[in-house]
């Protein structure tokens, strides 16, 4: 009948997570402050307190814009502004970084499952010490407080070039900003680091036995870690 409707014609919307509303509300405050590049915000404290949220709460939402390159997380001192974007551009941006973090999963998956693999087998002792130094690099940042960004890229590039395989090496190289997205997004879960750490170790274990399927089924078995994210 004219006029009649069964609804079809809406779209659902998605409820925004937690984090998506946070992030808004840090990204008032910043513009409320007049914060510009290079600016520090506030210490975690007092923005969960300023928030009314829980410290880990607050903490998902910085993740996320540290993910999104709008914020940098340096350890000891804090989160510096990089730049001042749109709200609207965050949000939408968010959600882009949702969509394809599956496929970046799958491609981490279909790469570094099989660098790890051919690292076990051709991997020299120049290698394993190159390996060995990545994890000495993550456990110390973790001790120190850091969430063992650098060593973990360190350790994922070490294996890279244990495996002898230039072509693969340079197919890791062109997605490295996007394997950067789900580093920051993994590690800054709490307890996260710790737990991403020891799958390194396995993973080296693996490919210090010489035991290809060992180490490919160590590296999945990580890529399926670093998927658990709520970003």
């Amino acid at each position: 009948m004219p006029g009649s409707s069964d609804g079809s014609e809406f779209v659902r919307v998605s409820r925004p997570r937690l984090y998506e509303r946070l992030v808004e509300q840090l990204l008032g405050f910043i513009s409320a402050t007049g914060l510009g590049p290079g600016d520090l915000l506030p210490a975690e404290r007092d923005l969960a307190e300023r928030m009314g949220v829980s410290r880990a709460t607050l903490a998902q939402a910085l993740v996320a814009l540290e993910v999104l390159g709008v914020i940098d997380v340096q350890h000891g001192t804090g989160a510096v502004l990089v730049y001042r974007p749109a709200v609207a551009s965050v949000l939408r941006e968010l959600r882009e970084h949702r969509d394809r973090m599956p496929e970046i999963v799958e491609a981490r998956s279909t790469l570094e499952v099989k660098l790890a693999a051919l690292a076990a087998q051709r991997r020299t002792a120049a290698d394993l010490a190159a390996v060995d130094a990545a994890l000495d690099a993550m456990a110390a940042e973790i001790a120190d407080g850091s969430r063992g960004t650098t060593g973990d890229e360190l350790f994922h590039q070490a294996v890279a070039a244990a495996a002898h395989s230039s072509i693969l090496a340079s197919m890791m190289t062109f997605i490295s900003e996007l394997v950067r997205e789900t580093r920051l997004a993994s590690l800054g879960q709490p307890g996260r680091p710790e737990r991403s750490l020891e799958s390194h170790r396995a993973i080296a274990d693996a490919i210090r036995s010489a035991d290809p399927q060992a180490a490919a089924d160590a590296m999945q078995a990580h890529i399926d870690l670093v998927s658990e994210t709520e970003l």
